[in-house]
């Protein structure tokens, strides 16, 4: 079983291996030898691990061990397909990387080595971006006479827009970690081996929110940003006014104004 002996977890694939620390969970893609490539065992062991958090679990660090974050699609995945079968095996992956996009907490990406293909489209589902100084990322999908198929042509334009995404897949052209840093790929950027202390350093950050903010922020605010401008501004009323009446929201701003809560200070 591939996760930390103790730990209230769904059984997992020896290809992912899960622990919890208190209100973080952490889950690494775990076939070094592969690249942490992506198989579909590896893919169902995903939506186990997300359909069945702990309830403590208020985040969630993805992170890969070895070398690299993911090498994309184990090849060896790709037998032959009819149309029909294809299709499935696509939407398969949609499902589950919508799991960890729209699922119960925030998720937390420690990004390093390899981030091509699958690999790039399953970070494109977290909700925020940690890379390291050795990272890369690359669609080579055009060079394999295949297309993206773990919803890459949705989630990364929205990163980085579709002429980036374009060239990446037509030319090969692969981004290094500060050009992915520039371009939208990553949110902070951090020297080799610091990744998984500053992705930690957030999620637990990240828990200590309100969970009606975090819900509100990973399910709302992507459907207000996708509608017109008329339909976000009522919708942006709606959880504001939610939120607001939500008894934790009380206590914390009561804690504000009565100078109990830390106030905002710049961070990196």
């Amino acid at each position: 079983m591939g996760q930390s002996s103790g730990q209230p977890f769904a059984a997992l694939p020896p290809s992912l291996v899960a622990r919890l620390d208190g209100d973080v969970a952490f889950l690494a893609l775990a076939r070094p030898a592969k690249r942490n490539a992506l198989d579909d065992e590896t893919i169902l062991g995903l939506e186990a691990f997300f359909e069945n958090l702990p309830e403590p679990a208020k985040a969630v660090v993805l992170h890969g061990e070895g070398e690299h974050f993911s090498a994309g699609l184990d090849l060896a995945e790709l037998t032959e397909r009819d149309i029909v079968d294809g299709i499935a095996h696509s939407r398969m992956w949609h499902r589950v990387f919508d799991r960890i996009q729209f699922g119960r907490v925030p998720v937390v990406a420690v990004l390093h080595g390899a981030v091509i293909g699958g690999g790039l489209e399953l970070a494109a589902a977290a909700h925020v971006r940690v890379a390291e100084r050795s990272v890369f990322y690359a669609l080579p999908e055009g060079q394999r006479g295949i297309f993206v198929g773990g919803g890459g042509s949705v989630r990364l334009p929205r990163l980085i827009g579709a002429a980036r995404m374009m060239d990446m897949m037509l030319t090969g052209h692969a981004y290094g970690a500060e050009e992915g840093q520039m371009i939208g790929l990553s949110h902070y950027l951090v020297d080799s081996g610091e990744g998984l202390a500053k992705g930690t350093e957030l999620a637990r950050r990240i828990a200590g929110n309100a969970p009606l903010t975090n819900f509100a922020v990973m399910h709302v605010l992507p459907r207000i940003a996708e509608s017109d401008p008329a339909s976000g501004f009522l919708a942006e009323s709606l959880m504001a006014a939610i939120a607001q009446s939500d008894e934790e929201a009380k206590v914390r701003l009561k804690d504000f104004l009565e100078k109990r809560a830390p106030k905002v200070a710049g961070r990196s």
